[in-house]
């Protein structure tokens, strides 16, 4: 090639011939594109999930508080708490208190909850922790309901002792002579547990049923102060039963668990490991459906 001159001190010389080379294909694997879930970006998703959780709990003891406040008691950064608080506000689930810096939460978790507890069926849970005890004692299980002036029986599970008792799902049977009966009178206010009673006619099964209201009353406040109920052969010869509550969401008692067996293989222990067996299971029901004891 020959230059062009245009002055003593430059050279300005045609471009010289390229060869093309292949443009570099993308890749047709469109997961090459996305971002790669290394272990450290997990471990900061989980801590983030940890720290709004956190935040939450604690707003629902405090209610309305601010970010300073509450960095100082999580031990977090007042920025860090700030911008969570920020997209927690963005979501719906916290609200900010006027021209304030303090936030407090909103119903839209309670909603969460709600839609949970549809779900839940009182059987279906109390079924779980109705078969581990039957399976753990071999005795039967029963799980029953209060229904006008007297019990219902909603779910069985027969132990493998093959007990013959009479009761079947759908049977009705007394409040005064049961246990369940008497942990469903215990646990109501003492003006409708007396108002029930004054509807019942009293009849003896057996020689050591309760025959009165005013017996049944004397009973309860020690029910309701144990925690459970008793039927020491007052529904049928020769039958023990001891029963727990079961509270729904609303700390009321909705329901009665108890387990019977014969004074035959009630030795000195067995009360005392089928009330903490039931006591374990009524909780653990209870909890299943929304029910979160009052911490003293």
């Amino acid at each position: 090639m020959r230059p062009v001159m245009l002055s003593p001190d430059f050279e300005i010389t045609e471009p010289r011939e390229m060869k093309a080379t292949p443009r570099q294909r993308k890749s047709e694997d469109p997961s090459a594109n996305e971002p790669v879930d290394t272990g450290a970006d997990k471990a900061e998703s989980v801590s983030a999930v940890d720290k709004v959780f956190t935040i939450l709990g604690a707003m629902g003891e405090l209610g309305a508080v601010g970010p300073s406040e509450l960095s100082q008691r999580l031990g977090m950064s007042k920025t860090t708490v700030h911008r969570f608080l920020q997209t927690l506000k963005g979501l719906g689930y916290v609200a900010q208190e006027g021209d304030t810096d303090r936030y407090r939460l909103t119903i839209r978790l309670f909603e969460l909850g709600a839609k949970a507890l549809e779900n839940v069926d009182l059987v279906r849970e109390a079924d779980i922790e109705m078969r581990r005890i039957a399976q753990l004692t071999r005795e039967t299980v029963h799980l029953g309901a209060f229904d006008e002036d007297a019990i219902i029986y909603i779910h069985k599970i027969e132990g493998d002792y093959g007990l013959r008792m009479q009761s079947r799902v759908g049977w009705r049977k007394p409040l005064y002579s049961t246990a369940i009966g008497k942990v469903l009178l215990a646990y109501m206010p003492p003006d409708e547990s007396r108002a029930v009673l004054s509807r019942v006619e009293f009849k003896k099964p057996t020689q050591k049923t309760l025959g009165s209201a005013e017996a049944v009353l004397s009973i309860l406040p020690r029910v309701r102060q144990q925690g459970f109920g008793e039927d020491n052969e007052e529904q049928e010869d020769g039958l023990l039963c001891i029963a727990v509550p079961v509270f729904d969401r609303f700390d009321r008692v909705i329901a009665g668990l108890s387990i019977s067996f014969p004074t035959m293989r009630c030795g000195a222990d067995t009360k005392a490991h089928y009330v903490a067996l039931l006591q374990q299971a009524g909780a653990a029901i209870s909890s299943r459906l929304g029910h979160h004891p009052a911490s003293d």
